[in-house]
């Protein structure tokens, strides 16, 4: 139909006809929330493996974190301006550069805080999957997550998820859980085992001691140039004997240990758990923090002030992640933690190994909170939650890339299976628990 030579498409939605040529570009369809969530799931969890992968090649998690935080950002950006900008804005539904002169700082703060929460769980986890490893770390802040962020968020969302639905599906993470702590206790032992008896193989003057500590391992040697040998060695490239080192190979254990950046040696259990949990619980606060920013169901926004877009929200979200991540990781530059070596400002300008890796890391993630963020404001944020399944994806890459899991036992691996698939349930559940917002 055209009106004054201009054409209009036209569409019927729950009996009102609508201009879509004056509505901004919102996902409002059920289908287009599901494809929002598995295309988020995919990029949420591809990002860690990637930070993971430049940490064991030994570049400092600081220089990486800089990188990453910097094309998280640009992803906002880039959703603010093209979603956040498509078509013409009403006055219930202003386009993004219309909100950002309004008054709707109440919004604003809870975005910001969703993103604080992010920042700090993001950061944390950069240390945990060294401590942890990845599928575990994974595993651990996915459920806790799952476990207050989609209970907060359901009541948040007025109910509009089935309930029936949705908590067995938050049972099934749970159950999802206990597999996932049985593999990693199982292949501990499995590691164990393998490094024991090279110990025991290994002949005098090449190996005195072989510590292990929660999984994970570091050889001690009195011989130096033992230890330099070792420390020469490369994870992809081959061990000193010109061999390269197999996947789940006691040798390849150790060279992991000594090409990483993250040193774990000395260091308890406690360490490694207290950091993750903290991450889980960090990550269990943004997104109903998210879901206040555009719904304001505390009515904080003056009478007359539209709530803010997805977009718009996301923007000033990336924002404070950005500025907190930025203050943080220049302060650890100089201040590093958990023995990590000092940097500096011109160190890290300098430093172009695994860059362009780190850069495409926080593209994915940008654009999979971007991606949550639109399938749950169409389909309830409880829902959108189904991307905390982000761990089979994770172990995907875990298993591909860093040869988690191989030349483990029987027993590994039928608990291996039993946690991904009570993955794929759990996220088939959720999004089947998607309702839809009035």
């Amino acid at each position: 139909m055209d009106y004054l030579g201009i054409p209009t498409i036209l569409s019927i939605e729950e009996g009102e006809v609508v201009s879509s040529r004056l509505k901004m570009y919102l996902v409002e369809s059920k289908g287009g929330a599901i494809a929002c969530m598995l295309l988020a799931l995919f990029f949420l969890g591809t990002w860690p493996a990637i930070l993971t992968l430049l940490e064991r090649r030994g570049r400092l998690p600081q220089h990486t974190y800089l990188d990453y935080t910097i094309t998280n950002l640009l992803a906002a950006v880039i959703i603010a301006f093209t979603f956040g900008e498509i078509g013409n804005g009403t006055i219930e539904k202003p386009n993004f550069l219309n909100q950002l002169s309004q008054d709707n700082w109440p919004s604003v703060m809870f975005a910001m805080a969703g993103g604080i929460v992010l920042s700090l769980g993001n950061l944390a986890t950069q240390y945990a999957w060294a401590f942890v490893g990845l599928s575990v770390t994974e595993v651990i802040t996915s459920s806790i997550t799952v476990v207050i962020g989609t209970t907060l968020n359901y009541f948040l969302d007025d109910k509009i998820n089935k309930a029936e639905i949705l908590f067995p599906g938050v049972g099934c993470f749970l159950i999802a859980v206990c597999f996932g702590s049985a593999v990693h206790s199982s292949n501990a032992a499995d590691n164990k085992k393998k490094l024991t008896t090279f110990s025991d193989d290994t002949k005098d003057g090449e190996i005195k001691c072989i510590d292990i500590s929660v999984g994970l391992f570091f050889d001690r040697t009195n011989d130096a140039h033992a230890s330099e040998t070792y420390a020469k060695k490369d994870l992809e490239n081959g061990s000193a004997s010109n061999e390269k080192a197999k996947f789940g190979t006691a040798h390849f254990l150790i060279e992991l240990e000594n090409k990483r950046a993250i040193k774990v040696f000395g260091k308890g259990t406690l360490i490694g758990l207290s950091i993750t949990f903290f991450a889980g619980f960090c990550f269990s606060l943004f997104s109903p923090a998210f879901n206040l920013a555009t719904n304001d169901q505390w009515n904080t926004l003056k009478n007359g002030v539209p709530h803010l877009s997805v977009y718009t929200a996301f923007f000033y979200f990336s924002v404070s992640c950005f500025v907190l991540a930025i203050i943080l990781n220049i302060t650890f530059l100089y201040k590093p933690v958990l023995n990590l070596p000092k940097s500096s400002i011109k160190a890290y300008l300098s430093d172009w190994e695994g860059r362009w890796w780190a850069l495409l890391a926080g593209l994915l993630c940008g654009f999979g909170n971007g991606l949550q963020f639109m399938g749950g404001q169409a389909a309830g944020y409880a829902a959108a939650d189904a991307v905390q399944a982000l761990p089979l994806v994770s172990t995907f890459w875990g298993v591909l890339l860093f040869g988690e899991y191989r030349r483990s036992s029987r027993k590994t691996y039928v608990l291996l299976i039993g946690m991904l698939s009570m993955f794929i349930v759990a996220v088939g559940v959720l999004m089947a628990s998607s309702g839809h917002r009035k």
